[in-house]
């Protein structure tokens, strides 16, 4: 189904980085994703990396050590940010990133490319957590990592970014390595310029598929961390659990 889409590379993709956006989640299971992917390859690009259209990623996300970031999300502030290094297998790039979304739902991205996952740790990185991020860079450490594949759309338009994350799995650096694997979701993710209309947003809705707030550092960290405060979140994992086990029943 992946060799159907005409391909977009890298160098294309330039075009849509939409650093400042709207994005809109929704969770998914893999058996419904084949329906999905029928559903939009008439009106979407593929992006391909070396012949590949499922590409590696792994993050490895910063926090404080009492996890302010995390605890942000928790506790319902509408305004947070998230410090994380990106990892692309395909490509042995890395990027440290800070991700802020304002309580307007606006998300803004600033990166710059390191030499490896670590590099934060020296000084361009440290100077740009500092100019970016609202957290001291001596106070961040790795909080949470999160390996996953990802599948990338675009539409002839390319006014907006559609990015399918699946085989997720979790694995906590700060308590004896535990790990965990949620291999039958599915989370996609709708980024789009502010106000531009959007097709993916009319096929997922026909497919019963809606928006849902969600967040793989805050669920990875749930999942990973036995001591961290998680009533919150509680629900929205047993409701994951449910999505991600539904048939598609018009197959």
């Amino acid at each position: 189904m992946l060799a159907d889409y005409s391909p977009i590379s890298l160098r294309e993709m330039d075009d849509v980085r939409l650093m400042n956006r709207i994005d809109t989640k929704y969770v998914t299971s893999l058996s419904v994703l084949p329906k999905v992917l029928n559903s939009l390859k008439s009106d979407y690009y593929m992006q391909e990396i070396n012949g590949s259209r499922l590409n590696n990623y792994r993050t490895l996300y910063l926090d404080t050590a009492d996890r302010a970031m995390y605890l942000a999300h928790h506790n319902c502030r509408r305004s947070r940010e998230k410090v994380r290094i990106r990892a692309y297998a395909d490509t042995q790039s890395f990027f440290l990133e800070v991700k802020d979304k304002n309580n307007k739902g606006q998300t803004k991205k600033k990166r710059i490319e390191l030499p490896d996952v670590m590099a934060y740790r020296q000084e361009e990185g440290k100077k740009f957590i500092k100019l970016n991020a609202k957290y001291r860079p001596d106070t961040l450490l790795p909080s949470l990592e999160n390996n996953f594949q990802r599948i990338t759309l675009v539409n002839f338009l390319k006014t907006e970014r559609l990015t399918i994350d699946l085989n997720l799995k979790f694995r906590s650096p700060t308590q004896e390595g535990i790990e965990k694997s949620m291999d039958n979701l599915v989370i996609i993710e709708l980024k789009q310029q502010r106000y531009a209309p959007s097709l993916a947003k009319k096929i997922l809705s026909k497919l019963r598929i809606y928006p849902v707030s969600i967040s793989k550092y805050c669920i990875g960290t749930v999942l990973t961390v036995t001591d961290v405060k998680n009533n919150m979140f509680k629900k929205k994992i047993n409701q994951i659990n449910k999505i991600k086990d539904r048939q598609y029943e018009f197959f």
